[in-house]
């Protein structure tokens, strides 16, 4: 199926990408010339979502300039200017905008990815057909270790022959990492407190109840976390746009 609405969370402080985040909200930092949030936007447009909402707090005047320039769906703004919620809450409260009825593609505004298959579905085409509510929870978007730059180097999930996801615990067999893509219904999250709290809470919940499946992403995954890493991040996105 194709998924209509989704959310970005873009509202974090971006500490680690300072100075530059001094003046700037991290998801309009530049890589390859364009900020960062716009692969995401353009990935989600590309996948048929036409109601995006985008969570802001830092800059978040710079955020609401720039999303007004979006074309091509209709963009709502889940304000946190007044409290933070991190990703779990931030995120609850920006799906009240949404369909709760309707399934949902959430990302996260720094982590993208350049190379989808050509010829094939695009990676969030794939995985909105990929999300069966029935017994998922939640389907991410994975990568395997050797197929990003940036990361850290942890592994976060375990990926089995089913596609379900389990807790990386060493040794265990097809690491992959998150690669800040999901698709879930809004209703998983209707008992979410009311105050800011950390996804990974509901991660391990569907982990535990054997409904978090993965999918794992064509291409090359990104993170960019510090100004460090925009120089290899810049090279991975001119390599790609060189290919024929």
């Amino acid at each position: 199926m194709t998924i209509t609405q989704a959310m970005i969370l873009a509202a974090g402080l971006g500490t680690r990408m300072r100075p530059i985040t001094d003046t700037l909200p991290k998801p309009l930092v530049r890589i390859g010339g364009r900020p960062m949030i716009d692969y995401a936007i353009d990935a989600l447009r590309e996948a048929g979502v036409d109601t995006l909402v985008v969570n802001v707090h830092h800059h978040a005047e710079q955020m609401e300039a720039h999303l007004a320039t979006t074309s091509g769906m209709r963009v709502l703004i889940s304000d946190e200017r007044d409290r933070l919620m991190d990703s779990g809450g931030g995120l609850a409260k920006g799906l009240k905008l949404l369909d709760a009825e309707q399934p949902c593609l959430v990302m996260n505004a720094d982590l993208f990815w350049v190379g989808d298959a050509s010829g094939e579905a695009s990676n969030l085409a794939r995985l909105s057909r990929f999300f069966d509510s029935s017994r998922m929870d939640i389907a991410m978007l994975c990568v395997d270790p050797d197929r990003t730059t940036g990361h850290n180097g942890k592994n976060d999930f375990s990926l089995a022959i089913d596609g379900r996801l389990t807790r990386y615990q060493d040794g265990a067999s097809d690491p992959v990492v998150y690669a800040g893509a999901l698709a879930l219904l809004p209703t998983f999250l209707s008992d979410a407190p009311s105050e800011p709290f950390n996804l990974n809470r509901y991660f391990d919940r569907a982990s535990e109840a054997g409904r978090l499946y993965g999918q794992k992403l064509h291409g090359h995954w990104l993170t960019v976390g510090t100004p460090d890493a925009i120089e290899p991040a810049e090279t991975v996105v001119a390599r790609q746009r060189q290919k024929p």
